[in-house]
């Protein structure tokens, strides 16, 4: 590494917005207008998939994005910021070219955008200015919108995203600036291992255990008992939907919350992490089967499903990710296949290693721990192999790095 090398680094910022009672009809205007534009050229791409014609590609969408706009129908579209249409249709572009991407084989096609629900945000990719004295931004078509200054913003900024979730305005700051390339403070490495029972388990040891949540998994039950005895699109009705997605976002930010907490401690304190390269769609897919070849234990394998995916473990993975990077520190994926079931002390692989959940046993050898612990050690011993160049014995082809999303 050169002395004094730098290296561009993006960054992103989220506040929380507070629109006054004036911005909120355009805000809400502005989001409906992207939606439509996302769900009417998706519509437009499905049907051309389906009857083999060429699909629309930006330029096209960009196109038909300027004629709806000079019609009667939809003259609504005028008012919404034109920047932001035409970056919902190049959001649109890049999932298509996603989803015919072999190279991402858990990729499918897009899907449509729905009301407080998975929405296209507003994104301004210019013509934005920020006030950090008066906690101000001020944004094209909209005026000057006030929002909550929790930390100082650093770098150019890029381009400037409104979303709302469960009710409420965010604005997402992404910027731009040239750093010295880091250092990583410390110089150890830890092997790291997920889990349902415990979020995840080190080599050294210790572990975290599972967000609980579950007092807002009841709340959002009984809102949804409720919302079933409600008459469907009465006022009633939506009132206990806007309930329900208030409780949906307090659950995801508060994932979210603990999440960062617990990435940023592994972080600071190892230079280098290896990780199991797991493959969390294949994983949480149904049991259920066909009609014709129905699957077994349905409902235990949806439980776990459930486990899994409400603890968020491709979210702990990018924010390990990112921070490592960050940081000067790295992530290496390693192969998952009988991390819980090789003995750490001499490399003796069976099932019967491992009797239960927690409990490790070789019956090779006697070595005894934790079989999570076990994990992380074997994770660590892979991860080593990996970095010296040599293949652990077992795997087969090469892993790759965990990359940046």
């Amino acid at each position: 590494m050169k002395e004094n090398e730098t290296i561009t680094q993006r960054q992103g910022y989220k506040f929380r917005l507070e629109p006054k009672p004036k911005h909120l009809d355009h805000l809400s205007q502005s989001l409906g207008a992207n939606r439509f534009v996302w769900n009417k050229l998706l519509s437009m791409n499905l049907y051309r998939l389906r009857n083999e014609l060429p699909i629309l590609w930006y330029p096209e969408m960009a196109w038909w994005i300027t004629f709806w706009k000079q019609s009667e129908d939809y003259a609504f579209l005028r008012d919404a910021p034109s920047q932001s249409l035409q970056q919902t249709a190049k959001a649109l572009d890049r999932a298509f070219l996603d989803a015919f991407d072999k190279k991402q084989p858990n990729k499918r096609l897009p899907t449509k955008k729905k009301l407080g629900k998975n929405e296209a945000g507003i994104r301004y990719p210019q013509g934005c200015t920020l006030d950090e004295n008066n906690r101000v931004i001020k944004l094209p078509k909209l005026g000057c919108v006030k929002y909550r200054f929790s930390r100082k913003i650093e770098g150019a900024i890029k381009n400037v995203t409104i979303s709302r979730k469960g009710g409420e305005y965010s604005v997402s700051i992404q910027t731009e600036r040239e750093l010295k390339r880091p250092v990583h403070p410390a110089t150890g490495d830890i092997g790291l291992d997920m889990g349902v029972k415990r979020l995840f388990t080190l080599s050294s040891g210790d572990h975290a255990e599972p967000f609980n949540f579950e007092q807002l998994t009841k709340k959002l039950a009984q809102a949804q008992r409720m919302l079933s005895r409600r008459v469907k699109f009465s006022a009633n009705w939506h009132k206990q939907k806007k309930r329900i997605n208030s409780l949906n976002a307090r659950i995801s930010n508060a994932r979210n919350d603990y999440l960062h907490k617990v990435s940023t401690r592994i972080s600071q304190n190892h230079a280098m992490i290896y990780v199991e390269d797991l493959k969390v769609a294949n994983m949480t897919r149904s049991a259920k089967g066909t009609q014709d070849n129905p699957g077994s234990r349905v409902k235990q394998k949806s439980g776990l499903n459930r486990a899994i995916l409400n603890q968020g473990w491709g979210i702990f993975i990018n924010q390990l990710t990112y921070k490592q990077k960050w940081r000067g520190g790295d992530v290496i994926a390693v192969p998952p296949h009988h991390t819980s079931q090789t003995c750490p002390c001499c490399q003796h692989v069976s099932k019967d290693n491992r009797q239960t959940q927690a409990e490790f046993l070789c019956v090779e050898c006697g070595y005894e721990n934790h079989a999570d612990v076990v994990g992380a050690l074997n994770i660590l011993q892979r991860g080593r192999q990996i970095l010296a160049g040599t293949q652990p014995q077992g795997m087969r082809g090469s892993p790759a790095k965990c990359p940046v999303r």
